[in-house]
């Protein structure tokens, strides 16, 4: 990279600290990894953001449903975006997964990992997983083969006939069932579990692969309150080991478990800070929370 161009960049990053905050990132931009030298399988976090998104826009037949959308997430958080239907939120988790190519803008895994240049598995290859709103397990295998079959692994048809666990991997499913609550429940079928055991179980499908950032589309949809309070125990003991974007409607839930929510309209980041303060925000309680 030219000097030219690195100037270019540190002036955009000091412009971009003073802007407001709609639709702006905390980071600064991704101004400390321009220069960095990217490596296979690294995330680069060094500039303290793990997924950095700046003026994303895409359209469907000539509607908006992303709007030079800019957000960061950091190393370890666990962020809650909230907001009305057709605000972009999914279309959001699309175009992290690669399923949507947006029509215009950035979007890095890290420092130096533009995922707009890989496909959708190898987006997930990468260390981002995704998890939808409806559980997807396999219900005749039981909780363990769930597992194991979700590990990383050569899927070609003899190395699955010839594979074993080894020592460690055996320790990381261990680890998962913990992690998960279904320790007690290893050799059930899928199909017999309770809708929020579905729903542990696909994240510790996830879990099985190591990502570093996990995507989440209203996971407690559904649940009991007990199923909720121990999905939010589970995101909790998450945090920190990994970065987690929970796209949620339940306010007592996201009063759990995020420190910091986004709350999207119109495809575009209309707030962002504690629960309390973007509900007391009156463009937030106009277009969504309502009075």
């Amino acid at each position: 990279m030219t000097p030219e161009l690195l100037e270019q960049g540190a002036r955009r990053a000091q412009e971009r600290q003073q802007k407001v905050l709609r639709g702006r990132t905390e980071s600064g931009g991704r101004a400390a990894g321009f220069s960095r030298i990217a490596i296979a399988g690294e995330v680069d976090v060094t500039h303290g953001r793990i997924l950095y998104l700046e003026d994303v826009s895409v359209s469907f037949d000539g509607f908006k449903a992303i709007n030079q959308l800019s957000l960061d997430i950091a190393p370890g958080e666990l962020r809650c975006i909230i907001g009305p239907n057709g605000a972009g939120k999914t279309t959001l988790m699309d175009i992290i997964t690669g399923k949507t190519r947006p029509d215009s803008g950035t979007v890095y895994f890290g420092s130096t990992i533009d995922l707009l240049r890989y496909t959708e598995p190898e987006i997930a290859q990468l260390g981002i997983g995704r998890k939808f709103q409806k559980p997807t397990v396999f219900e005749q295998l039981t909780v363990f083969e769930n597992l194991e079959l979700a590990l990383k692994t050569n899927k070609a048809v003899q190395a699955s006939l010839l594979f074993r666990l080894d020592s460690a991997q055996s320790d990381h499913l261990l680890e998962v069932l913990h992690t998960i609550h279904l320790a007690d429940s290893v050799a059930r079928q899928a199909g017999n579990l309770s809708h929020g055991q579905k729903q542990w179980l696909e994240i510790g499908m996830l879990l099985m692969q190591d990502p570093k950032l996990l995507l989440l589309d209203e996971p407690v949809a559904g649940m009991t309150d007990e199923e909720t309070q121990r999905t939010a125990e589970l995101f909790l003991s998450l945090k920190g080991k990994h970065s987690l974007m929970v796209v949620e409607h339940d306010m007592s839930f996201i009063n759990t478990i995020s420190a910091i929510v986004t709350v999207l309209c119109d495809g575009a980041v209309l707030a962002q800070g504690t629960l309390a303060q973007v509900q007391a925000d009156e463009r937030v309680i106009e277009v969504y929370l309502g009075r």
